[in-house]
């Protein structure tokens, strides 16, 4: 029974809170997909250095062993992308620049980059929230719904951000949604794992999070940023900025001003 309300949990956090948030970010928020970006940058930062690292830290990791992770996260990121890159100019040194197709091809591969990256920095962070819901139900049920809640609570923000970056690069609506929940059914796997050797799990849960937020802030500030520069009148650094700041107010309100912690 335990186990059967470890899963339902995790499916409901993971799966069903992506439905929840696709019926915002799928309806009307596509429209302002350019402009959410730097929303988008807001949430990811926010999460990543006032929930994720400090999280990793509360959980025991020292904290210079967290900045080397993530100094080491960033770097490895870098090199997937740029050998991603690589690759595909690579597959296209036969196509003359000149040509308008090359253009549009190099940016296809930019943005399936970008992609990879927003996929596997959620899954391995919704991964993280399935061990610790499954450890909070093995404590007391009670405390295992409550824990849901609260991943409720910081998940939705989250995959609205997540929304917003890969409907930016003209993923279709149907396709955001299924990687979405791809990545977040990955709770359902963290959950179910937590359940069977969290003994042998919890030791990694903290260095997860850490590697999760480094590829969170690599994607804002390598890949986000750069397009928010790409537009330089002042009224849209005014507007950039103003939504940037939105997404780091929602996030507090959200998850609360404290330190997050899963209890």
């Amino acid at each position: 029974m335990l186990l059967v309300d470890i899963l339902l949990a995790t499916f409901i956090g993971g799966v069903l809170s992506v439905l929840l948030a696709a019926t915002l970010a799928l309806t009307w928020l596509p429209r302002f997909a350019d402009r959410m970006v730097a929303f988008a940058v807001g949430i990811m930062l926010t999460f990543a250095f006032t929930r994720m690292l400090p999280e990793a830290i509360e959980l025991g990791v020292a904290a210079d062993q967290v900045g080397q992770i993530t100094l080491a996260g960033i770097i490895v990121f870098f090199l997937l992308e740029k050998a991603a890159l690589w690759r595909h100019s690579h597959g296209e040194a036969a196509v003359q620049c000149d040509n308008p197709a090359h253009d549009h091809h190099h940016g296809h591969g930019h943005h399936a980059n970008r992609t990879l990256l927003i996929v596997l920095g959620d899954g391995l962070h919704n991964f993280v929230d399935g061990i610790l819901v499954a450890a909070a139900f093995l404590a007391d049920p009670h405390l295992g719904w409550a824990t849901l809640g609260a991943v409720l609570a910081h998940e939705l923000p989250q995959e609205i951000g997540d929304f917003m970056v890969l409907l930016s690069t003209g993923m279709s609506k149907r396709r955001a949604l299924l990687l979405n929940a791809l990545s977040g059914a990955t709770m359902m796997l963290g959950g179910l794992l937590g359940y069977f050797a969290l003994a042998n799990l919890q030791a990694a849960v903290p260095y997860v999070l850490v590697v999760a937020a480094s590829s969170f802030i690599y994607i804002a500030i390598a890949d986000l940023v750069p397009e928010l520069h790409h537009h330089r009148r002042f009224k849209d650094a005014v507007g950039q900025l103003l939504l940037m700041l939105m997404g780091v107010v929602i996030v507090y309100l959200i998850t609360g001003l404290g330190p997050h912690s899963h209890g």
